[in-house]
């Protein structure tokens, strides 16, 4: 295990829980990890969820559905301390990793997995004019009014039914020209 290090970087980390215990796991970490405030070692918790839309008799229904059922992800800092915490909550069975040490996910996993926001350069500015290249607006022509890194969203003034309207796009969507 690794000696208590503030230096070290926060990595992610996959936890193997109960079937039905992730989000347990969740609160009751992020508990102990106030109760003891070791915020500066434990940056993220998540259980990845996603949108499953049923249409059941015509009706329309939303469900959130566990991507991982039986792991939740921890964004932390491991030194003996954190590790012992994380391994002793009520439901975890391990960290996923080779014996003793867990093991991080690497960035190629981590965009795959795309709970985490990677770093997009764009090369448009606010101002510039762009052209849709994805989408039911492909080939529109429009100009940036922003630019939204977090969520990954441009949006976008395209001229529409003779009047210009504001549009958000992914930023795959648009290229400059």
């Amino acid at each position: 295990m690794s000696q208590e290090n503030s230096e070290l970087e926060p990595k992610w980390y996959v936890v193997h829980t109960y079937s039905g215990y992730e989000n347990k796991v969740k609160t009751d970490l992020e508990k102990t990890i106030k109760n003891r405030e070791l915020e500066d070692y434990f940056f993220d918790i998540i259980v990845p969820m996603e949108e499953q839309i049923e249409i059941k008799e015509g009706q329309r229904k939303t469900n959130l559905k566990k991507v991982f059922p039986g792991y939740v992800l921890i964004k932390m800092i491991v030194t003996e301390k954190t590790w012992y915490i994380v391994r002793n909550t009520r439901g975890v069975t391990g960290f996923v990793g080779s014996g003793t040490d867990p093991i991080p996910l690497n960035d190629e996993e981590i965009r795959k997995m795309g709970f985490e926001p990677i770093e997009i350069n764009v090369d448009y500015d606010v101002n510039d004019s762009v052209k849709v290249i994805e989408g039911p607006l492909t080939d529109f022509i429009g100009t940036v009014t922003e630019i939204n890194k977090e969520k990954h969203k441009v949006k976008v003034l395209v001229s529409m039914f003779g009047r210009e309207t504001p549009v958000e796009l992914e930023f795959s969507q648009v290229q400059k020209i």
